[in-house]
């Protein structure tokens, strides 16, 4: 992991709260024994080294590389075993953040062609103050969304890595485990060269939703299914009301009537169907944009 940090000029990079020179510093803390530093590390990695609504600065591409290896290290929480689920849980929102579909390369190309004037700007925002970096968002040239949209290219073609590295953990041993692994793959793979993949993926993650054992974990597979293209038509008649309204949420259902009515059902009753997960939280999907959205009283209106 050192390594790694030392590869990347992180003086070059920012996050929500200005240059990430402080980044890898608090995220070696994740491996120590400091548990001060620990809470600010984690605090750091989902507060600050992504963007609110879950997108990505420049300093995300990086972090996220590093959240990759933080799954497989054995420092990572020895004695708390839901951290390397949080670590794919991070892996699943840049999974969001990079699924860019059809722009990619039109961004690719902007991106190229004015990459001497994108450098300036990130060079003068970064050695700005906090009042003159918030002036630059409204400068009207549009350079400080395009460095945005760089970063979350810059997501885009480290998915497949970030695929590989999360497979493996749909065979882990802990359920909840491969439930997290479950949603990252679900975004993930809806990169372009991922797609020789997905019906195998598709087939196992729906062979997990079959099997799983409690309603979060088979909803949460579901809103995987789905997202990729899955067939969720099946579980429309689940038993259990969250698991019938995160299978009628897949694009593919779109147009059915049952399908619609659950979606109407969710729209109108959002505390209905966190309420029926009882002391767990909606599936982790819900905890970030587009699904977030889905909860909240503009969804109603």
């Amino acid at each position: 992991m050192a390594d790694r940090m030392d590869d990347v000029d992180w003086s070059g990079l920012f996050h929500a709260e200005g240059p990430a020179s402080d980044t890898p510093r608090r995220l070696a803390a994740l491996l120590g024994d400091d548990a001060k530093a620990f809470v600010d590390g984690y605090t750091h990695l989902w507060s600050t080294t992504l963007r609110r609504e879950g997108k990505a600065w420049p300093a995300t591409a990086p972090t996220a590389l590093l959240v990759a290896e933080l799954l497989d290290n054995p420092l990572l929480g020895p004695d708390d075993p839901s951290l390397p689920d949080a670590m794919l849980a991070y892996l699943y929102v840049v999974g969001v953040a990079a699924d860019l579909g059809e722009r990619a390369p039109e961004i690719r190309s902007l991106a190229e062609d004015r990459a001497a004037e994108l450098r300036a700007w990130t060079d003068r925002y970064l050695s700005a103050d906090a009042e003159f970096r918030a002036r630059m968002w409204r400068d009207g040239t549009g350079r400080g969304e395009l460095v945005l949209d760089q970063a979350a290219l810059a997501c885009f073609d480290l998915v497949p890595a970030f695929l590989r590295r999360t497979l493996p953990h749909l065979t882990s041993e802990r359920a909840r485990r491969r439930t997290c692994a479950a949603a990252a793959v679900g975004s993930l793979a809806r990169h372009p060269l991922a797609s020789g993949q997905r019906p195998a993926l598709m087939a196992r993650l729906t062979s997990m939703a079959q099997a799983a054992g409690t309603p979060y974990d088979r909803a949460t597979i579901l809103i995987a299914v789905g997202g990729l293209g899955g067939e969720t038509r099946p579980w429309l008649s689940d038993p259990h009301v969250g698991v019938r309204l995160c299978a009628a949420l897949a694009p593919g259902l779109t147009g059915d009537d049952t399908a619609e009515r659950m979606r109407r059902e969710l729209a109108c009753s959002p505390g209905a169907f966190v309420g029926s997960f009882g002391d767990m939280a909606p599936p982790l999907q819900f905890q970030f944009t587009p699904y977030k959205d889905l909860l909240t009283p503009a969804a109603v209106r």
